[in-house]
């Protein structure tokens, strides 16, 4: 993972790059982590300078990555909707987490707070337990911190940064 620059951003910016940080270097399998707002939009990622590339691939050029975590953002922020659907369907309160295993790799999708939403992106010899643990201790150390203000400031700082890799 390359990290962003988290210069001029506040302390509590710098301290969910830093936790976004050590989930994916400390969790093995980890392949892509985004952090969703309530509306969809992508607030943190583990490899933002991809999610530029990402977009220009969906416009017809084949050179972006898949999988990277402007793609994982859609993908979070569709399950996020569908799981809160079901749960309000068959009533049986909130969703706290959803595990998708997959013949190449797993999903894992956790409500954070307000609506927010961590998503990982696994490799098919993950430990899910070990994913999902770590995605609990990442939930309990960010939600409360996770303010519209910081949510403002984070999407601010992300769009930030694809602007200035675009104009290279």
């Amino acid at each position: 993972m390359t990290a962003p620059s988290t210069f001029g951003l506040s302390s509590e910016a710098r301290n969910l790059h830093w936790l976004l940080t050590n989930l994916v270097e400390e969790v093995p399998g980890i392949r892509s982590v985004a952090v969703v707002s309530s509306d969809g939009l992508l607030l943190l990622s583990s490899d933002p300078g991809r999610n530029s590339e990402a977009r220009q691939s969906r416009s017809g050029k084949p050179t972006g990555p898949r999988g990277s975590s402007a793609d994982l953002a859609t993908i979070v922020s569709g399950i996020g909707s569908l799981t809160i659907g079901a749960a309000r369907l068959i009533n049986f309160g909130g969703v706290k987490h959803t595990m998708i295993a997959m013949e190449e790799g797993s999903l894992f999708v956790m409500s954070i707070s307000d609506g927010s939403l961590l998503g990982v992106h696994g490799s098919a010899d993950c430990d899910m337990s070990v994913v999902a643990y770590h995605m609990a201790l990442f939930v309990g150390r960010a939600g409360h911190v996770l303010t519209p203000e910081l949510r403002s400031e984070l999407r601010k700082s992300l769009e930030e940064s694809e602007s200035a890799g675009s104009t290279r």
